[in-house]
């Protein structure tokens, strides 16, 4: 097992709301378990994210995770 921090960002907190936007959770996972997979522990699917950055690096989903990692997941943003 390891642990990783996840922070949600804009409109994720919808899938898990006792987490607020940005706030720091520490979640245990299987060791191997990938980006993607963290996102489906959360209840989070993965076409409505849009950037996973791992220690501060954009990451692609399907990279594994390593114990003691940062995960900050963003959803698609618009602006103008």
């Amino acid at each position: 097992m390891i642990t990783v921090e996840v922070r949600l960002y804009a409109d994720l907190q919808r899938y898990t709301p006792d987490l607020r936007v940005g706030e720091p959770r520490s979640i245990t996972v299987p060791a191997g378990t990938t980006a993607a997979e963290l996102l489906a522990t959360l209840g989070i699917p993965t076409e409505v994210v849009r950037l996973a950055f791992v220690n501060g690096l954009a990451r692609p989903l399907d990279r594994e995770l390593h114990d003691g990692e940062r995960v900050g997941i963003f959803p698609p943003i618009g602006g103008g």
